[in-house]
């Protein structure tokens, strides 16, 4: 046998050991061999790539201590979305989340696991070698961070046992807390800040552009759910098994992270046990998700724009603490909101100081009859965002002055407005009021807006502070000598960096535009719908409000304040100034826009896999050619649309309300006319 042999079989054989010893140490907590063993294996391996480079593998155990330095994380499409959960805070809500499930499709089982406070990753295997490892980003698209995903020693490189060709993982990136801590304790040795929680260290930890440095912080992964075409069951309980089986580390029915049910008393009996016994954990878990077992029903329960209509997230009762209220400051939004801070004396709070939380509106603030000064119970919202629910009225100082919300804007000056049905105070201002023209300006700049690379807040507020910009429309005007006026920490290459982006941003579909404008209420997924539904953003601009409500996800509220911002002569000379710079104005040709009114008046419930359409493909179909989509059966249903494993319940309640089954082929004869 050849040098060159002997080595690619050398360097075959250890990777094969080092991820058995890797898979036995951080997934099953047995290992085998002693700590420094497994180093003169690696650094053997590590000598042999060097030497023979044309044998090392991307998912070589090398590579779990880091590889190459990535300065920017491309922006991937997910195959599947990935969605948020809906939350839940009571039994009653559970109660009312499984009543809803049953009335569609029947008693069924349920399976609750712990929901892990950490980072949410998709994790692709092809032939049992990892591909590609992708944050959640907004749900439909993320970062890709493989690198680094690489070097989380729990998610395994190459898949064990019997594995489909094609699958992909989605669990949790966490710190567990003794990691954290031992983290937190060199850090306090160094002399530098600590890092305030797990989930937001781990958070920044994946966005490293260093993978080495990734490496270094330890952090360790528990994989939820299995997506691909090909599962092992129909059940996820068991799918959860089979990852387990491949080398993935997951929850541990032993320890009663993972159970099922068929009964609510089952459901809550979990959340029970948790919600006590979640402080011993080894990692922090801020509530319970509760699923539907069967793969099938879930496909049949469909999904909402944000979130699957067969699993909910239990939180659990948020921590409080006491605190002093030393102000409350107001902050101007990009839309002229006006919204109350208090600023309070720092207390520690589920891990993490609290120096201020949102008092959300004056109602609120009139409803707590904050005085400065107060004595206050805050508690973090979903454990995130922190807010003042009570007041210790009997510890209020005699003379403490209430809190009166302003009639006038803190920034500008200008009377304050509030419109009617709607909470909150605005400054009317747009135009001229500085934290609203920075903040439209950072909106219209971010990654799911126009993506503009090189345009960070500071940047926004140097440009608009030097006056080169005062509005969306006058980044296009921008020159790199202009940039490089501004003198410090500004050089060719920053500059034409940032004209360079500004350049690139004019393919920017018709839809992200919509939604980089800053209209009131019009969110990402909305400005998506119009856009696709209507085609053209001048058709938008002179609809009437009949016209606007007349579109799918558009009611009074949004259509009154699509009329507002076109109503505003600067915002109508803004968008013509954005199209005469080149933006795209209209929906591109062969686009998901809409085709036809064959389907116009028609509503339509998917249920079942088809031929030729994928489940989203299908309901995009009935949306271009004029129909909605419903994701039950109703009076109102015009048709049920039934491909292979379509769920008995729903033939038998189309049946009772005598609504139309169609299969594929009718369907598609309907839409060819």
């Amino acid at each position: 046998m050849s040098e060159r042999e002997q080595a690619q079989r050398r360097i075959a054989e250890l990777s094969r050991e080092l991820e058995e010893h890797n898979h036995r140490y951080y997934v099953l907590a047995a290992p085998t061999i002693s700590d420094r063993e497994f180093d003169r294996m690696l650094k053997e391996l590590e000598a042999l790539e060097h030497t023979w480079p044309e044998f090392a593998s991307p998912n070589s155990p090398t590579q779990r201590v880091g590889g190459d330095i990535t300065k920017d994380f491309p922006v991937v499409m997910h195959r599947y979305p990935m969605l948020s959960l809906s939350n839940s805070y009571s039994a009653e809500e559970v109660a009312a989340f499984v009543a809803r499930v049953e009335k569609e499709i029947g008693r069924t089982t349920y399976v609750m696991e712990l929901k892990y406070d950490g980072v949410a990753i998709s994790l692709s295997y092809v032939n049992g070698e990892l591909v590609r490892g992708v944050t959640r980003g907004d749900g439909e698209k993320g970062d890709d961070i493989t690198n680094n995903v690489r070097t989380v020693r729990s998610i395994p490189l190459r898949l064990r046992g019997d594995f489909p060709p094609v699958v992909e993982a989605r669990g949790e990136i966490l710190f567990m807390r003794a990691q954290f801590d031992r983290l937190n304790e060199e850090r306090a040795k160094d002399g530098e800040e600590l890092y305030a929680n797990p989930r937001n260290t781990a958070a920044g930890s994946l966005k490293q552009q260093d993978p080495k440095d990734v490496a270094k912080r330890g952090l360790d992964n528990f994989i939820y759910t299995l997506q691909g075409p090909d599962l092992p069951t129909t059940s996820h309980f068991e799918n959860i098994r089979a990852a387990h089986r491949w080398g993935f580390k997951t929850p541990d029915p032993g320890r009663r992270f993972i159970e099922r049910t068929d009964s609510v008393e089952g459901i809550m009996a979990f959340i029970a046990h948790w919600d006590k016994a979640r402080h011993a954990l080894e990692m922090d878990i801020d509530g319970v998700v509760v699923k539907v077992d069967d793969l099938r029903i879930q496909d049949e329960l469909g999904t909402t724009a944000k979130s699957p209509r067969w699993a909910i997230a239990y939180k659990f009762q948020a921590e409080q603490a006491v605190t002093r209220l030393n102000e409350v400051t107001y902050q101007v939004g990009r839309t002229g909101a006006i919204t109350p801070v208090a600023n309070l004396e720092p207390v520690l709070l589920a891990g993490t100081t609290v120096k201020r939380a949102s008092l959300h509106n004056a109602d609120q603030i009139a409803k707590l009859d904050l005085h400065i000064g107060d004595q206050v119970q805050v508690e973090k919202g979903g454990e995130i965002i922190p807010k003042i629910v009570g007041v210790l009225v009997d510890q209020r100082e005699t003379h403490a002055p209430p809190v009166v919300f302003p009639e006038n804007c803190p920034e500008c000056g200008t009377r304050l407005v509030r419109y009617d049905g709607e909470a909150q105070h605005y400054c009317p201002n747009e135009h001229a009021c500085p934290p609203q023209i920075m903040g439209r300006i950072e909106h219209f700049v971010g990654r799911r807006m126009m993506a503009i690379d090189g345009l960070g807040a500071e940047t926004v507020a140097e440009l608009v502070n030097a006056g080169l910009i005062a509005n969306v429309a006058d980044l296009y005007d921008l020159t790199v000598d202009q940039l490089l006026g501004l003198g410090k920490g500004w050089g060719e290459k920053s500059a034409n960096q940032v004209i360079a982006g500004i350049a690139a941003s004019r393919v920017i579909p018709v839809e992200q535009v919509l939604f980089a404008i800053g209209i009131r209420h019009v969110g990402e997924t909305v400005a998506k719908k119009i856009a696709r539904a209507v085609g053209r953003l001048d058709r938008l601009m002179a609809m009437t409000r009949e016209e606007l409500m007349a579109l799918d996800e558009v009611g009074g509220v949004i259509a009154d304040s699509i009329l507002d911002f076109f109503a505003a002569e600067g915002n109508r000379r803004i968008v013509e100034r954005l199209r005469r710079h080149g933006l795209r104005m209209e929906v591109e040709a062969g686009s998901a826009g809409p085709v036809g009114d064959k389907l116009k008046g028609k509503t339509f419930v998917v249920s079942g896999v088809f031929k030729h359409y994928s489940r989203d493909g299908v309901k995009e179909a009935i949306e271009r050619n004029g129909g909605k989509v419903s994701g039950s059966i109703s009076s109102k249903t015009s048709y049920v649309l039934a491909g292979a494993d379509m769920g008995p319940s729903k033939r038998v309640k189309a049946e009772e309300l005598k609504v139309p089954v169609i299969d594929e082929d009718e369907f598609n004869r309907m839409i060819e006319g």
